[in-house]
C-alpha cells in the first residue's frame, strides 16, 4: 500500500447497472475487506441532483469508492467534496468507460486524448478532500495507443499528487465498438500494465481486466499492486469468499446459505421502504454457480421476485428449494 492508498488488495469494478447499493450490501456479506466501488455517477447529476439518493449506502457495505464521471473540474470538486461528506472511502475519476453516450458527455475514455484536463480536474478534486483521489482508465484510446502516450498521460495527472490508477488492459474503440465489444474485442495487454508499474514504481498500479479465477490473480499479483474484478465477480459472487480466504487476513467467510440468512433483514427492510424485490435478487442469481440445484434457485427467483407483494418470503422459499433439491441428490448419491 503505497501513499495515502487505502484500496485492499483486491477490489470490485464499478459497473453500470450493477453495483448498485443492493448488490454492494450482498457482495460485502461475502467478503468483508475487498473494496468496493459505485456504478459511475456524473459529477453534474450529484452537484445538481439529489446527493441523498444517489449517494445512499449501508456502513456495513465499507470500505467503499465513489465513482465519478465528467470534464468540469469544478463540479468534480464539488463531487467529490459531497463524496467525503458522505463518508466514502475513496474518490475514483472514471477515464475509461467507452460509452457514446458517455463520450458524448466528454468524460469517460474520451479523457485520455486530453491528458492536461484530466490532471487538472485531479488537482481540483484533491484540493477539496482529505480522502485519496484516484483514476481508472484504460491503456490506450483509438489511435492514440502507443506506451508512450499512455506513459505521458500516467506523469501528468501523477505529477498534481494522484498515487493509484487503475487500468483496464485493453484499449477503447470510442466508435466502431459497442461497450459491449469494448469489453472483449480489443485484445487483453497485461504486459503493458507491468511495464507501466516498472516504470512508475512509487505509484500504486492496479490491473483490471480479464482476471476470473485465483489462478488469474495470482498470475497477475507479482506485477502489480492489486487487482480488480470485473464481471466474474458479478456472475459469480461467491468468488469473493475464496478470494477473502486467500488474499486477506480474516480467512472467516459465510457460507451461501448463511449469506441469504443474513441478507433477509435488509431486504425485509427495503420492500418495506418501497424498493421492489426483483431489484435486489437481480444481484443474487449467480450465488450458487457450479453448485447443484443453481438452475432452481436462479429460476425461481426470476419467477416469483417480480411479483407484486413479493418479499423476503420469496428468497425463503428459494431457499428450502434449495435445501431439498441438495439432500435428495445426497440421499441418492449415498443410496
Amino acid at each position: 500500500m503505497l501513499g495515502n492508498q487505502i484500496s485492499p488488495l483486491i477490489s470490485v469494478a464499478p459497473m453500470m447497472d450493477y453495483t448498485d447499493r443492493h448488490d454492494r450490501y450482498f457482495l460485502r456479506l461475502i467478503a468483508p475487506d475487498v473494496l468496493l466501488y459505485t456504478e459511475m455517477i456524473t459529477a453534474q447529476a450529484l452537484v445538481h441532483g439529489d446527493p441523498d439518493y444517489l449517494l445512499a449506502y449501508d456502513d456495513l457495505e465499507r470500505p467503499v469508492a465513489l465513482q465519478l464521471g465528467g470534464s468540469d473540474s469544478a463540479l468534480l470538486a464539488k463531487g467529490a467534496k459531497l463524496g467525503e461528506a458522505f463518508g466514502y472511502d475513496e474518490i475514483n475519476l472514471n477515464v475509461g468507460c467507452p460509452s457514446p453516450r458517455v463520450s458524448a458527455g466528454r468524460f469517460g475514455a474520451c479523457l485520455m486524448l486530453e491528458p492536461e484536463l484530466v490532471a487538472h480536474c485531479v488537482a481540483e478534486m484533491r484540493a477539496r478532500v482529505n480522502i485519496p483521489v484516484t483514476v481508472k482508465c484504460r491503456i490506450g484510446v483509438d489511435h492514440q495507443d502507443s506506451y508512450e502516450a499512455l506513459q505521458k498521460f500516467i506523469s501528468l495527472v501523477a505529477s498534481t499528487g494522484c498515487d493509484t490508477f487503475i487500468i483496464h488492459a485493453r484499449k477503447a474503440w470510442l466508435s466502431g465498438l459497442s461497450p459491449k465489444q469494448n469489453r472483449d474485442v480489443p485484445p487483453l495487454k497485461h504486459e503493458v500494465v507491468h511495464q507501466i508499474k516498472k516504470d512508475f514504481s512509487q505509484l500504486n498500479i492496479i490491473l483490471n481486466g480479464g482476471l476470473k479465477t485465483l489462478e488469474d490473480i495470482d498470475a497477475q499479483l507479482p506485477h502489480v499492486d492489486g487487482i480488480m474484478i470485473g464481471r466474474a465477480a458479478y456472475s459469480n459472487p461467491y468468488l469473493l469468499a475464496e478470494i477473502q480466504r486467500k488474499y486477506f487476513a480474516n480467512h472467516q467467510v459465510l457460507s451461501r446459505y448463511e449469506v441469504i440468512q443474513q441478507l433477509l433483514p435488509y431486504i425485509s427492510k427495503q420492500v418495506q421502504n418501497g424498493v421492489r424485490l426483483n431489484a435486489i435478487t437481480r444481484h443474487i442469481l449467480g450465488l450458487f454457480q457450479g453448485q447443484r440445484g443453481a438452475s432452481i434457485w436462479r429460476r425461481y427467483l426470476s419467477q416469483h421476485a417480480h411479483q407484486s407483494g413479493a418479499d423476503a418470503n420469496i428468497l425463503k422459499a428459494a431457499l428450502a428449494l434449495m435445501e431439498n433439491e441438495n439432500d435428495i441428490r445426497f440421499s441418492c448419491k449415498n443410496s
